[in-house]
């Protein structure tokens, strides 16, 4: 299991779901991904996205501008 880092800052909606979403797809069940976004639409986006499609939020983060979101990926 490995953990990569997707770096979707300055990326407006809805780019960094399609950034997460396609690297998400490159990914095995059990890898994590850490996605830092600055668009404050993530905060729904992302999490609603995890849901729907089955992945797990394992923990979100703001830092200033910076959004941090942690997916547990199950497929």
């Amino acid at each position: 299991m490995s953990e990569i880092e997707l770096d979707a800052r300055h990326l407006l909606c809805p780019l960094p779901v399609i950034r997460t979403q396609d690297k998400i797809a490159s990914l095995e069940s059990g890898d994590t991904i850490i996605v830092t976004c600055t668009d404050p639409g993530t905060l729904n986006d992302i999490p609603a996205w995890c849901r729907i499609h089955g992945h797990e939020m394992l923990e979100h983060r703001t830092e200033g501008r910076e959004l941090s979101f942690r997916i547990l990926v199950h497929k």
